[in-house]
């Protein structure tokens, strides 16, 4: 058996609409986004490989890897090379991690100046230890007035050249500590373009279900500008739903996607309102899979593209009756021949396995506490700047 490199009409063309659509476009700035859809920015996955592949799915807005700002003003060689994006490719969104309103003014005017980008989010979701103990990530939304001067920073910086600013959030710290509200009443009023919600606090990190009841609520609070919904978006009915259950304006799609790019299709197809595209046989996601290859080939080279490819290998295959030898030879692949040899080995016309859907992802239990500063929770008004470590590299929120 050949593994074909052409993908199947059924997932990467759902059609012609046939109906009106049953929601309205997203709009962030002077960007209009149809489907109201936004891939997560997730470190070491969306790069512009993933991106591209996913676009070729479905339209929507898709964010390039989180960047932190004092790596960029910097000016890291590591990080720039993180600002790819595909000539087709627009609006370019960048998103940003800072927690030093002035580091972060000065990273947006840099953005603005070299043009390296055409929409700006900035991310207060992270909850990753390292990160909340130093102050930054969920923690920060906590301290109102830093938080607000941090979003006027990116926001006066970003509006000479009409580049829109958003906003990425967690409920709050813990259920004691709920920041959501104010943080997007301030948002709103510092002039950002949208603010997303992932609706768990920063003890439940990825774990358990994401209330989307907070998402009702901000949409509530905040009334002038987009209110977007992330969490548990494993299919494009669950987008649905939760358009349906909060009243949102979009969905961000994160965990869902790995290993599932076709999600898009079937995102594209739901928003349309148009029958789900036949989900992908054990062949053709392997096709989708080498495209994937091909094209972190093409963006890191060789060695390094495979290599990169390998932790998104058990996502694709997840459900799929794939032997352990085969599974563990792909987990350690390292030429194109040898992945297409490995490929031709799999049963072609097994069917997408129900087993495969719902959770995809990093999950676990949530924390026992969230680390954060000696006496971080003293005075939510105080505006000292947290320390420097807090930009360490994070996986998002």
């Amino acid at each position: 058996m050949s593994v074909s490199t052409t993908l199947p009409d059924p997932v990467l063309s759902p059609g012609p609409t046939t109906q009106p659509a049953p929601h309205r476009p997203l709009t962030v700035g002077p960007y209009e986004v149809w489907p109201p859809v936004v891939l997560a920015p997730m470190a070491g996955i969306t790069n512009a490989s993933f991106r591209k592949l996913c676009r070729e799915f479905g339209a929507g807005l898709y964010v390039c890897e989180m960047i932190t700002t004092r790596a960029l003003v910097a000016r890291d060689r590591k990080t720039f090379e993180m600002i790819r994006f595909d000539e087709a490719e627009h609006p370019r969104s960048l998103q940003l991690y800072g927690v030093d309103p002035t580091v972060v003014g000065d990273a947006v005017r840099m953005i603005v100046d070299e043009n390296l980008a055409d929409h700006i989010d900035l991310n207060f979701g992270c909850p990753v230890p390292k990160v909340t103990r130093k102050g930054g990530g969920s923690a920060l939304p906590y301290k109102r007035k830093l938080f607000e001067a941090i979003v006027r920073s990116a926001v006066n910086a970003a509006q000479p050249a009409g580049i829109p600013v958003t906003v990425k959030m967690r409920v709050g710290i813990d259920p004691e500590h709920i920041t959501f509200l104010d943080a997007g009443r301030i948002a709103e009023d510092s002039g950002v373009a949208a603010v997303a919600l992932h609706a768990r606090t920063a003890i439940q990190h990825y774990s358990g279900t994401a209330d989307w009841d907070r998402i009702g609520e901000l949409k509530q609070a905040v009334t002038s500008v987009p209110v977007l919904g992330n969490g548990d978006i494993f299919a494009a009915q669950d987008a649905l739903d939760m358009m349906a259950a909060t009243g949102c304006d979009g969905v961000v799609v994160g965990r869902g996607c790995q290993g599932r790019p076709w999600l898009f299709a079937e995102l594209a197809a739901a928003f349309d309102g148009l029958p789900a595209p036949t989900p992908p046989t054990l062949g053709e996601a392997a096709a989708i899979l080498r495209r994937h290859a091909v094209l972190l080939m093409a963006e890191m080279g060789a060695d390094r593209g495979l290599r990169d490819l390998r932790k998104h290998i058990a996502w694709y295959l997840k459900g799929f009756a794939v032997g352990s030898d085969i599974r563990r030879e792909l987990g350690m692949v390292a030429t194109l021949d040898q992945l297409d040899g490995l490929l031709a080995r799999l049963d072609a016309d097994q069917p997408f396995p129900d087993a495969a859907e719902g959770p995809r992802g990093r999950q676990g239990s949530p924390q026992r506490t969230v680390h954060l500063p000696y006496g971080w929770l003293d005075d939510p008004d105080a505006d000292v700047v947290p320390d420097q470590e807090a930009e360490s590299d994070t996986s998002g929120g």
